[in-house]
């Protein structure tokens, strides 16, 4: 008799590695070739700039050594072009890990890069942006230039951040890459749960899947008071209708929708790219392979 098999097991938390690279352009030893490593606190972004035009990327998940997870975004970013390393004239690191890049030229903060970064990808008229990343979430205010102005961000646990609904997306048993159209599968808006604490909130998500709610209205009731603590945040740093959202819960449907309704305001719309359109998470990557630009440029007046 043969012993069953076992499966491996399910890791519902676990979202997919993208990469893709821009077939319809082509570089040359004359252009600035720059790129931007973003090394966050569950993925890591990299991006490669032409004379300041995105050419590819690279997102992967974040491992536990920061300059490994660095190299290894940048070398997906790469694959599938004919570059080299040595053919890039400026790297700047950034996020979590940025000091941590061991290819960088330079760290530049988080902040200023999905600033400078959600400038290129929705244009100068982009005034605030909510980047909600894997440990943190940031609210930005800038300029039509991508500068900063001001800004506020809350570190101080993980709700409503990429490794919140990680865990949501594990209790639930719902992949991480259908938690947001999940959570938008029901007859009417759940009370938000009453603590944004994520171990407290997982403890009063079990207390309701036994009083019989399904898991979408759980999920709804997690997001919606996630919602509520994003908004306040955006409403402190003023909010102009210009706004957008970066960040792995940029794609998630039930983050963005709610956060919109609490704000009564509508998302500048986010561009298409599962079809080609720029990720709205590598925004800093953008952001830093921008300023690689810049920096080079400084250098060779110098």
């Amino acid at each position: 008799m043969t012993k069953p098999q076992n499966k491996e097991p399910v890791e519902y938390w676990r979202w997919k590695e993208y990469q893709r690279v821009i077939s319809d352009k082509s570089w040359n030893n004359k252009d600035i070739i720059t790129a931007g490593v973003d090394v966050g606190s569950v993925g890591s972004k990299a991006a490669i700039l032409i004379d300041g035009e995105v050419y590819s990327w690279g997102i992967t998940r974040t491992g536990s050594n920061s300059p490994e997870s660095a190299r290894k975004a940048l070398d997906w970013a790469i694959k599938g072009t004919d570059l080299r390393l040595d053919d890039l004239k400026y790297v700047v690191g950034t996020g979590y890990g940025r000091v941590n890049v061991p290819m960088a030229n330079k760290a530049i903060t988080e902040i200023a890069c999905h600033a400078k970064g959600a400038n290129y990808i929705w244009g100068p008229k982009v005034r605030t942006v909510l980047d909600v990343g894997g440990q943190d979430i940031k609210a930005i205010h800038c300029d039509e230039t991508g500068r900063v102005t001001s800004f506020l961000m809350n570190d101080k646990c993980a709700a409503g951040t990429g490794r919140g609904m990680e865990i949501f997306a594990d209790l639930l048993q719902i992949s991480i890459e259908d938690i947001g159209e999940a959570s938008m599968k029901i007859d009417e808006e759940p009370p938000p749960v009453s603590c944004t604490c994520v171990a407290f909130a997982k403890t009063e998500a079990v207390g309701l899947l036994r009083k019989g709610w399904s898991k979408e209205k759980v999920l709804a009731a997690y997001t919606s008071a996630m919602a509520v603590r994003m908004s306040n945040l955006v409403k402190r740093v003023g909010l102009e209708r210009e706004f957008v959202i970066t960040g792995g819960q940029s794609k998630n449907i039930g983050v963005v929708s709610r956060v919109e309704n609490v704000l009564n305001v509508k998302c500048l719309p986010s561009p298409e790219w599962k079809t080609g359109g720029l990720d709205p998470m590598i925004a800093g990557a953008i952001g830093a392979a921008l300023f690689g630009k810049a920096l080079y440029l400084k250098n060779q007046k110098n």
